[in-house]
This record gives C-alpha cells, sequence and structure tokens, in this order.
C-alpha cells in the first residue's frame, strides 16, 4: 500500500515509517521541520528512513491548504497515518494560535484530502490529555471527554469530533488513538524521559512537578507502533447498536473509532525518575514543585477495546523500555 505518514520526522511518525517500510509498503513523508525542538533531531530521524527506497520525504506543513491538497492529488493514497500536530501541554498556554494553526486547521486539510481522493482509512493522534478533568480511573473510551484542562487536549477533543462528521458525511473511516505517555529511543527533547536524562548526566537539579507524586502510563514507543500498524489495518465499521438515546462516546453509526493505546500499569514519576538513574549509574538532587497549570494528575489507560478489536497486547516493562531508552541517549548524545 502507499502511505501517507504525517509528522513523518517526529518521534512517533518516525517509527511508524520505519516499521512500515520494513513491512514493504511505500511510505511518504511529510514535515514541516518547525524550530519547536531541536531540528537536528528530526534530520537525523530522516537521516535513518533514507535508505529504504519506498520511503519519500517531502517538507510540508499540514496548515499549507494548497500544497496538502496539491500532494494528495498527486499520490492517490491508500491510507493515511496523521501524526503531524503541534505537540506539548504546557506550550500551549504560551503559544495557543500554533496549536490552532496545526491541530485544527492542519487537521480540516487532511479531512479534505482523505475525502476527496477516497482514502481508505484515516489513523490520526488523539491524546490521553482528553480525559482532562476525569477522575474515574482505568480512562475508558465509554466515557465522557467534556472537560479538558488545556487547549492542546482541547484541540484533540475537537479532532476526534470533526473526524466523526467526516465519517458521518462522507463515510470516510477513521480511527483516532488517544496516546498515553510515549517513551522510547528517539523520542522528544521536550519530554520528561530526555529532560530526566540530561540533567541526572549533568549533575543539575530536577525539577519534579506535583512532587513526583504524578503517575503515568507509560508506554515504549514499540508497543505504541504496533498499537497504530494494528488499528490501521482494520478499518472501522459503523456500530449497528449505537443508540443517539444513550449514545456511546466511543463509536457511532458511521466508520468512526477511539481507541486508548497505553500501557494499562500507571507507574509513579519518582519511580520513573528512579529507573532512569540506575541505568545511567547516577543520581541527582530533586526540586519537588506544585502541580503545573494543564497537567492532568494520573494517567491510565484501559485498552480493553483495542485488545478485542486488534489483539494488542503491550509487551515491555518500564525496566526494560528505561534500559532501552537509555541505551539508546548514552549512543546518540556519546555520554
Amino acid at each position: 500500500m502507499k502511505i501517507l505518514v504525517t509528522g513523518a520526522a517526529g518521534f512517533i511518525g518516525f517509527h511508524v515509517s520505519r516499521k512500515l517500510l520494513d513491512q514493504g509498503h511505500q511510505v511518504v513523508g511529510i514535515d514541516n521541520l518547525n524550530d519547536y525542538y531541536d531540528v537536528s533531531l528530526k534530520d537525523a530521524r530522516l537521516t535513518e528512513l533514507a535508505p529504504y527506497s519506498g520511503f519519500r520525504f517531502e517538507a510540508l506543513d499540514v496548515a499549507d491548504r494548497e500544497g496538502i491538497a496539491r500532494l494528495f492529488e498527486v499520490e492517490e493514497f491508500d491510507r493515511v497515518v496523521h501524526l503531524a500536530a503541534q505537540a506539548g501541554v504546557r506550550y500551549s498556554l504560551e503559544n495557543p494560535h500554533a496549536y490552532v494553526d496545526s491541530n485544527l486547521v492542519g487537521f480540516v486539510n487532511i479531512l479534505e484530502g482523505c475525502r476527496h481522493h477516497q482514502v481508505e482509512h484515516l489513523v490520526y493522534a488523539s491524546s490521553s490529555s482528553v480525559y482532562g478533568a476525569n477522575e474515574t480511573m482505568p480512562f475508558s473510551e465509554n466515557d465522557n471527554v467534556d472537560h479538558p484542562v488545556s487547549l492542546y487536549a482541547a484541540t484533540k477533543k475537537a479532532n476526534e469530533l470533526m473526524a466523526h462528521t467526516y465519517s458521518h458525511l462522507y463515510g470516510l473511516p477513521t480511527t483516532g488513538l488517544r496516546f498515553f505517555t510515549v517513551y522510547g529511543p528517539w523520542g522528544r527533547p521536550d519530554m520528561s524521559p530526555l529532560l530526566f536524562a540530561n540533567a541526572i548526566t549533568q549533575g543539575k537539579p530536577l525539577k519534579v512537578f506535583n512532587y513526583g507524586k504524578h503517575r503515568r502510563d507509560f508506554t515504549y514507543i514499540d508497543d505504541i507502533v504496533n498499537g497504530v500498524l494494528l488499528s490501521l489495518m482494520r478499518i472501522p465499521q459503523g456500530n449497528p447498536e449505537w443508540s443517539g438515546e444513550q449514545p456511546d462516546p466511543s463509536s457511532s453509526k458511521a466508520p468512526w473509532k477511539v481507541y486508548n493505546i497505553g500501557n494499562s500499569q500507571p507507574v509513579e514519576l519518582l519511580r520513573y525518575i528512579e529507573l532512569i538513574e540506575q541505568a545511567l549509574g547516577k543520581t541527582t538532587e530533586k526540586e519537588l514543585l506544585p502541580l503545573q497549570p494543564g497537567d492532568v494528575e494520573h494517567t491510565y489507560a484501559d485498552v480493553s477495546q483495542l485488545q478485542k478489536d486488534t489483539g494488542y497486547q503491550p509487551t515491555t516493562s518500564i525496566e526494560e523500555g528505561v534500559e532501552k531508552f537509555v541505551a539508546w541517549y548514552r549512543s546518540f548524545y556519546n555520554v
């Protein structure tokens, strides 16, 4: 198949592209290569993909309406994995317009491309942050998610609603994946694993928010990629049992579905830091600070729906995952 991967120079997009190429698919990757974090890391990921004969990269912003329309017209994609987005919960407090441009305008452009060019299936990145003020654990797709606590989360909830509209109006099959705290090799520098590893390596005090009591459903990248590909190969059908009188938030009469994709094994933040320290063979001072605005205190994924529908099963323990992350960190950064 010919598959478009947006955000192909990003953390998850790079790993998904590589796995699709390993399976023999053609991949067209796009990314705007913005400077939200070090562009050299994005370039290094693309260098890893360059040797694949089935890979072609184009520097293109999903918010570029004409550019995206032209891409869909020329390439005739079978399926689309849309991972491009302005990421980061805390940054959305500083630069909200970046989230509107990328996560809302960009998503409409992708939906329009899929609609007008008979794309078989659109899989797109949502986020565990949509659960916002929800407190019932584990988070279930059957729960309403109407109380986001960051603009980033609100844009991801909006993506799910926009996708449903296109599934309903045009019969476009769409699947949204609510990612839960993805980590591993080639991760973003603004994410906690690299922030922690850098501070520990350099012996700098480590800022730990919520006094380290956060619990996160840390999910290793290989497990995430497996779930993305399983979802891509399963085109959703309308749910004939769906009722507007008691609407199920996770499905529809339209070919639309949302899934949690996580590890279903939440770990306290201080324990996660401890594992990174052990792998690096160093410790550092910790500055315990209050919860930051926009942060969700705990995340815990109920992944039973994804397991039932696709056979998804995360297999990487937190101990194994951290070891693999630190091994890559030492190699890539010459630590």
